[in-house]
């Protein structure tokens, strides 16, 4: 399926330099879909600046560039609007013909629904997740990694090279206390390090810091185990990774339930780099002492006072913060991955940090112009009420807790249908089950990612597990059914022939095709703004386009249509928007169910 955007943007751009020459050069078509049908179905917006280039009428470059394209093969005859706005309708034929030729489904691969590869891929790196290895992944984390996680897919299936870090906190004071309670409490770990299992790290955390703040001796046994494991201590840095790898078992059973990869890679994998990137900073004078601390001074960044704001990446004492960590993963992301493109994904409040970072990677010449830096930053998640999101006792909500009462919370839901004779399909017990942890996982990320990124949200179980609107139990209900009626119209979808055309005719078909046809512009605005929730928006928008298709009164008959070639025509349509659909949510992080 290819981009109707590109392909008529393509064509307007050899129509502007076909009626104005190099004048024409470079000029962006500015081509979008319509927001109102009344004017077609794409516009481009391009007159206005290149008539300003031209000394011209908006409306004469319009119309020059109307006689100069040629769209014929795929549109009704172009309109120009307004002050030199060109509008564009695709004709039935042609949306049925496109429709037509996406190629089917193919066995053990990625059904792509017939879109094509970037020509041109990136190598991205993109820093998500990345909870603190001292204790438990909390609801702290869920944006960073489903947002980072759903970026990610965007960006491979459009055939770029994608490494989703996960930077984690394994460095530091903090893990002083952890290494000395682990020697006490387990002793085992000196012989037997790769078998440390802990129940519970929150809980493990808390006793380690109750000891540490109630005995003396306990605390001075954590700061020596702090200068060990700096030093290199061979006995400390066995119990150090043990702790570690433990606690990342207990990350990676959150994220294999979440579906979602990452490549660990710790703050202390920078360790060695550290001392190297304050040494480079400061013999080419962009770093300087300030108070005992080695800083680097940034034009435009000033305190409330107007005094200069230093980034510190030398503390005083000698130490190295997380600032110096995060040059030095920069640097080593470019110079090591070869990447191009830097994405943290990120909360909002560390919006100052990134600038700074950035302008200091530019400064020191880390970063050159060819070197995208982003930061993807998200707001919070709130409770119901709108504070910040809470256990009943105050404390932070555990991850897995979270998905745990999702999955809960959607059993029940499947429990009460079952019951229900006029509602009853007569699951299994293990059925339901599997049920509940699709729709249970799928509902928290699809609520997640629906918001825009920049605002905090309402965490709402009632919306969230709708069967109504736009959410991950009505788009998962819409998959299903869609395939159920293939069932119940006696075909394979991916059986009927290739070669079967798709008729668009009724004004219903005619929406839902033109609807399919955007998939590849949706997939492309995704992956250029870094935005999951313009897929979401999409979803419903296609749902409730097939919804009308499907209808009874407003609709077309469909299982039993006739003649066959009509029946055949609005089989391929549901096939390909449960195949669109089922893109969709996989590119968002959601399996589907055939039965639901």
């Amino acid at each position: 399926m290819q981009s109707i955007t590109r392909e008529l943007g393509r064509r307007v751009t050899e129509a502007m330099i076909a009626g104005f020459g190099d004048q024409a050069v470079g000029v962006d078509p500015l081509l979008k879909s319509t927001q109102d049908p009344s004017f077609g179905d794409y516009q481009a917006n391009f007159a206005m600046g290149l008539a300003k280039r031209l000394g011209r009428r908006p409306r004469d470059v319009a119309a020059a560039v109307v006689e100069k394209v040629d769209v014929s093969d795929l549109c009704d005859p172009p309109e120009i609007a307004g002050p030199g706005f060109i509008n564009f309708t695709i004709t039935p034929a042609a949306a049925g013909r496109r429709l037509q030729a996406v190629p089917p489904t193919a066995d053990g691969v990625t059904d792509r629904v017939g879109i094509a590869q970037s020509p041109s891929p990136d190598v991205i790196a993109i820093d998500m997740s990345s909870p603190n290895l001292a204790k438990e992944m909390h609801v702290g984390h869920l944006r960073s990694t489903i947002i980072g996680d759903c970026i990610a897919r965007v960006l491979e299936f459009e055939g770029h090279v994608v490494h989703r870090i996960n930077h984690v906190g394994d460095w530091g004071t903090q893990f002083g206390m952890i290494i000395e309670h682990v020697r006490r409490t387990h002793p085992h770990v000196l012989d037997d390090p790769e078998h440390l299992q802990l129940g519970d790290l929150e809980a493990f955390y808390v006793e380690a810091r109750r000891q540490f703040d109630a005995d003396p001796r306990f605390a001075d046994a954590a700061r020596k185990a702090v200068v060990d494991l700096q030093g290199g201590d061979p006995e400390t840095l066995a119990v150090w990774k043990a702790f570690c790898g433990e606690s990342l078992r207990h990350c990676h059973v959150i994220y294999d339930r979440l579906d979602v990869r990452v490549e660990d890679r710790g703050e202390s994998f920078y360790n060695d780099m550290l001392a190297g990137v304050v040494q480079e900073l400061g013999d080419r004078g962009f770093a300087e002492e300030s108070d005992g601390a080695m800083c680097v001074f940034l034009d435009g960044f000033t305190n409330k006072q107007g005094d200069r704001l230093p980034m510190i990446i030398r503390k005083s004492d000698g130490g190295y913060n997380y600032a110096t960590t995060d040059l030095a993963a920069l640097r080593h992301r470019i110079s090591a991955l070869g990447a191009t493109r830097l994405l943290y994904v990120v909360g909002i409040p560390q919006k100052q940090h990134f600038d700074m970072l950035f302008a200091a990677a530019r400064k020191a010449g880390w970063a050159g112009e060819g070197v995208e830096l982003t930061h993807i930053g998200f707001g919070s998640m709130l409770s119901s009420t709108g504070k910040m999101f809470k256990a009943r006792e105050g404390g932070t909500v555990k991850l897995r807790d979270l998905v745990d009462e999702a999955v809960e919370r959607a059993h029940k839901v499947i429990e009460a249908s079952e019951q229900d004779p006029d509602k009853r399909r007569g699951l299994s017990s293990g059925q339901m089950r599997a049920i509940a942890e699709t729709v249970g996982t799928g509902a928290v990320k699809y609520f997640d990612l629906s918001h825009s990124l920049g605002s905090d949200y309402r965490f709402d179980w009632d919306t969230m597990l709708s069967m109504d609107g736009n959410t991950a139990p009505y788009m998962l209900y819409a998959y299903a059914r869609i395939r159920s009626i293939g069932r119940e119209a006696g075909v394979d979808y991916a059986a009927i022939p290739a070669e079967t055309p798709i008729v668009l005719e009724h004004d219903c078909e005619i929406r839902l095709g033109k609807t399919l046809l955007k998939l590849p512009d949706v997939i492309d605005q995704a992956a250029r703004e870094y935005r999951p929730n313009v897929l979401t928006d999409y979803l419903f928008e296609l749902s409730k386009a097939y919804n009308l298709f499907y209808d009874r009164k407003r609709g077309v008959r469909v299982k039993d249509a006739s003649p066959e070639s009509v029946r055949l025509s609005r089989l391929r349509l549901c096939d390909l928007t449960a195949r669109s659909l089922k893109l969709g949510l996989h590119l968002l992080g959601i399996g589907t169910l055939e039965q639901m």
